[in-house]
Protein backbone atom coordinates (compact mmCIF):
# COMPACT_ATOMS: atom_id res chain seq x y z
CA UNK A 1 0.00 0.00 0.00
CA UNK A 2 2.65 2.54 0.64
CA UNK A 3 5.03 1.83 -2.11
CA UNK A 4 2.01 2.76 -4.62
CA UNK A 5 1.42 5.99 -2.37
CA UNK A 6 5.47 6.96 -2.78
CA UNK A 7 4.55 8.70 -5.34
CA UNK A 8 3.20 11.62 -3.11
CA UNK A 9 7.31 12.16 -2.89
CA UNK A 10 8.45 12.27 -6.05
CA UNK A 11 11.19 14.05 -5.46
CA UNK A 12 13.15 10.99 -3.73
CA UNK A 13 12.73 7.24 -4.83
CA UNK A 14 9.93 4.90 -3.03
CA UNK A 15 12.55 3.08 -0.72
CA UNK A 16 13.62 5.80 0.89
CA UNK A 17 10.22 7.33 1.17
CA UNK A 18 9.41 4.07 2.94
CA UNK A 19 12.42 4.85 5.49
CA UNK A 20 10.26 7.40 7.17
CA UNK A 21 6.85 6.00 6.70
CA UNK A 22 5.11 9.47 9.27
CA UNK A 23 6.45 11.65 6.46
CA UNK A 24 4.95 9.59 3.37
CA UNK A 25 1.66 9.63 5.62
CA UNK A 26 1.73 12.93 5.79
CA UNK A 27 2.53 13.97 2.69
CA UNK A 28 -0.57 12.05 1.56
CA UNK A 29 -3.04 13.88 4.52
CA UNK A 30 -1.53 16.57 3.17
CA UNK A 31 -2.31 16.57 -0.76
CA UNK A 32 -3.86 13.28 -1.53
CA UNK A 33 -6.68 12.01 -3.09
CA UNK A 34 -10.00 11.34 -1.21
CA UNK A 35 -9.65 7.82 -1.99
CA UNK A 36 -6.15 7.51 -1.07
CA UNK A 37 -6.25 9.43 2.33
CA UNK A 38 -8.89 7.16 3.42
CA UNK A 39 -6.96 3.94 2.52
CA UNK A 40 -4.69 5.06 5.32
CA UNK A 41 -7.26 5.92 7.60
CA UNK A 42 -8.64 2.73 7.06
CA UNK A 43 -4.90 1.13 7.02
CA UNK A 44 -3.61 2.48 10.07
CA UNK A 45 -7.00 4.12 12.30
CA UNK A 46 -7.18 7.39 13.27
CA UNK A 47 -4.63 7.08 16.50
CA UNK A 48 -1.32 6.90 14.42
CA UNK A 49 -2.98 9.74 11.88
CA UNK A 50 -3.36 11.60 14.84
CA UNK A 51 0.41 10.95 16.32
CA UNK A 52 1.75 11.99 13.00
CA UNK A 53 -0.73 15.26 12.69
CA UNK A 54 0.65 16.05 16.78
CA UNK A 55 4.61 15.15 15.71
CA UNK A 56 4.60 16.62 12.42
CA UNK A 57 7.18 18.94 11.12
CA UNK A 58 7.15 22.43 9.65
CA UNK A 59 6.02 22.78 6.00
CA UNK A 60 4.27 19.06 6.42
CA UNK A 61 1.26 20.33 6.37
CA UNK A 62 -0.45 23.42 4.77
CA UNK A 63 -3.37 25.31 6.29
CA UNK A 64 -6.24 23.87 5.09
CA UNK A 65 -5.39 20.49 5.08
CA UNK A 66 -3.88 20.93 9.06
CA UNK A 67 -7.36 22.60 9.86
CA UNK A 68 -8.91 19.38 8.46
CA UNK A 69 -6.80 16.57 9.77
CA UNK A 70 -7.05 18.41 13.52
CA UNK A 71 -10.93 18.50 13.05
CA UNK A 72 -11.49 14.97 11.30
CA UNK A 73 -9.24 13.23 13.80
CA UNK A 74 -10.99 15.04 16.69
CA UNK A 75 -7.83 16.84 18.40
CA UNK A 76 -10.03 19.78 18.63
CA UNK A 77 -13.58 20.03 18.92
CA UNK A 78 -15.23 21.73 15.81
CA UNK A 79 -16.10 24.79 17.48
CA UNK A 80 -12.39 25.40 18.52
CA UNK A 81 -9.66 26.68 16.62
CA UNK A 82 -7.27 24.05 15.28
CA UNK A 83 -3.75 24.41 17.18
CA UNK A 84 -1.17 26.88 15.86
CA UNK A 85 0.91 24.88 12.59
CA UNK A 86 4.43 24.28 13.35
CA UNK A 87 6.58 26.91 11.91
CA UNK A 88 9.89 26.71 10.48
CA UNK A 89 12.96 28.45 12.85
CA UNK A 90 15.77 30.09 11.25
CA UNK A 91 19.27 31.21 12.52
CA UNK A 92 21.29 34.03 11.98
Amino acid sequence: MLVRLGRYIWWQPVEKSLEHPERLIAQVMDIGTWSDECAILALFGEAPLRDILLHAEPGWFRPKSWSYWNYRLGVVPVDVDPPAMHKRKFSA
